[in-house]
């Protein structure tokens, strides 16, 4: 299979049967849901709103999930990741991104395999 540019990929999805694609949006929903619960369990916690706002928004019809903050009230969410001269990094979005990167292979590979014979 040879796909060219993201537009490629959405009209090879597109022909896959509709189990499958529900196939793929578990997967990327488990995933979302996984990085966001990784990420409220890891922020230093003052009055709870930075934790609480950590959020997850679907594009694609669900095959496309974004995790962060929502940026209501949280704006100095940069300041806990990044660190500033006075408050050390806290690092936890991107961590755990990256360790859901190296799990999104498993988690496509067995939703598709329920559903295929």
């Amino acid at each position: 299979m040879r796909l060219e540019g993201i537009e490629g990929l959405r009209d090879r999805l597109e022909e896959l049967p509709d189990e499958v694609r529900a196939a793929l949006r578990r997967a990327v929903r488990e995933a979302a849901e996984d990085v966001r619960a990784e990420v409220r369990a890891g922020v230093r916690v003052d009055t709870g709103r930075m934790r609480d706002a950590v959020d997850i928004t679907y594009r694609d019809t669900g095959l496309t999930a974004r995790v962060g903050w929502d940026g209501t009230g949280v704006s100095y969410a940069q300041f806990q990741e990044f660190g500033t001269s006075s408050i050390p990094a806290n690092p936890q979005l991107q961590p755990a991104l990256e360790r859901e990167r190296g799990q999104i292979t498993g988690r496509i590979r067995d939703e598709v395999k329920k559903v295929l014979p």
